[in-house]
């Protein structure tokens, strides 16, 4: 049992797996996650593709939301400026996937600097009706200017490469997602132990005290509105990329609800929180449907009833999930590490 953490430098004072156990386990889910592509099929390489683009998104939501404290509803449409981008710069100007993936993020963050001006005279809901109206303003010219984004037809892109090497298919794109996923997680959680970080957390806490602290709140809202949506526009990069074509169908509105509550049910602030909380809201409607599947061999004709119902299941699980741990995942999977901590003793 550890009783205590002894640290003999800076540099172990300022590790963030600062234990050989926790270093332990991350070697084995980094082991597992290089086995999985070569014993898993299409069917689940796809769901781990699309989780991991979904964890990049909800860690810059996390940033957003989770650290500076500001609400946002308009992240989906961050995602689809990246999309977009990326479509964009890959058919009109055949630029390399490489390239397009920052730029991608750097398009969607210019226009999350400019949603997020309004945020030195908002905050609260109003600033949350405000991200609202860019959601439903990026739709509009996403449907709208035919001209660029193709309308409700959307636009379709050729597989991408690397170095010439084809990553269309869901094993070469699984690489792809991993090596995102890991870098977006790394600048993640070193950003909270920057400044910059520090000062988004200041002003999560209480503005007018970071503000009489020396902390200009307007650049650091705009910092964490970029910071945001650059990874919004990677995820959205990421998305294009592996579906290989996009339409104003991929980023409504519930998309952006769906982003918000994976970090809520995963724990604000907390970037395994927005790690779980991805992976939870990825996964469990494709569980649902799995049941639903099982019911339908023993009852056909409940299907009609039963199908229907999988979208309440959900928000019902949701609720329940958010009654009983308003902490989120990241909070229970701290109770588990302290229980076997402790373990066999109850405190």
């Amino acid at each position: 049992m550890r009783i205590g953490d002894f640290k003999e430098s800076y540099s172990a004072d300022e590790a963030v797996f600062t234990t050989s156990t926790s270093r332990f386990w991350l070697g084995v889910l980094f082991l597992l996650l290089t086995i999985l592509p070569f014993v898993a099929g299409d069917y689940l390489l796809y769901m781990a593709n699309i989780t991991g683009i979904a964890i990049v998104a909800a860690l810059g939501l996390n940033i957003l939301t989770g650290a500076a404290g500001q609400i946002s509803l308009g992240h989906a449409a961050f995602v689809g400026i990246g999309a977009y981008t990326s479509a964009i710069l890959t058919n009109r100007f055949s630029l390399p996937f490489l390239l397009c993936l920052p730029l991608a993020g750097l398009a969607a963050a210019f226009f999350g600097v400019l949603v997020g001006a309004p945020s030195m005279r908002m905050k609260g809901l109003y600033l949350c009706i405000t991200t609202l109206a860019a959601q439903v303003i990026f739709e509009f010219f996403f449907v709208h200017w035919e001209s660029l984004t193709g309308g409700i037809r959307g636009l379709n892109i050729a597989s991408p490469t690397i170095f010439g090497l084809n990553i269309g298919t869901e094993f070469g794109f699984y690489w792809v997602t991993l090596v995102v996923v890991i870098i977006a997680a790394t600048v993640s959680r070193n950003i909270f132990r920057t400044r910059v970080g520090r000062a988004f957390i200041a002003i999560r806490d209480r503005d007018i005290s970071a503000e009489l602290m020396g902390i200009n709140l307007f650049r650091y809202k705009l910092y964490a509105f970029a910071v945001s949506s650059f990874f919004a526009g990677i995820a959205g990069c990421l998305w294009v990329n592996h579906l290989k074509s996009i339409t104003p169908e991929h980023f409504p509105l519930h998309e952006s609800i769906r982003f918000l509550a994976m970090i809520i049910v995963g724990g604000l602030g907390n970037i395994l929180g927005a790690i779980y909380g991805a992976i939870f809201m990825t996964l469990i409607p494709e569980v649902l449907q799995t049941v639903l599947k099982f019911f339908e061999g023993i009852s056909p004709q409940a299907m009609s009833f039963l199908f229907p119902l999988q979208t309440v299941v959900f928000g019902l699980l949701i609720v329940v999930f958010l009654v009983f741990e308003p902490h989120g995942l990241a909070e229970m999977w701290v109770r588990v590490k302290s229980y076997f901590r402790l373990w066999p003793f109850k405190h």
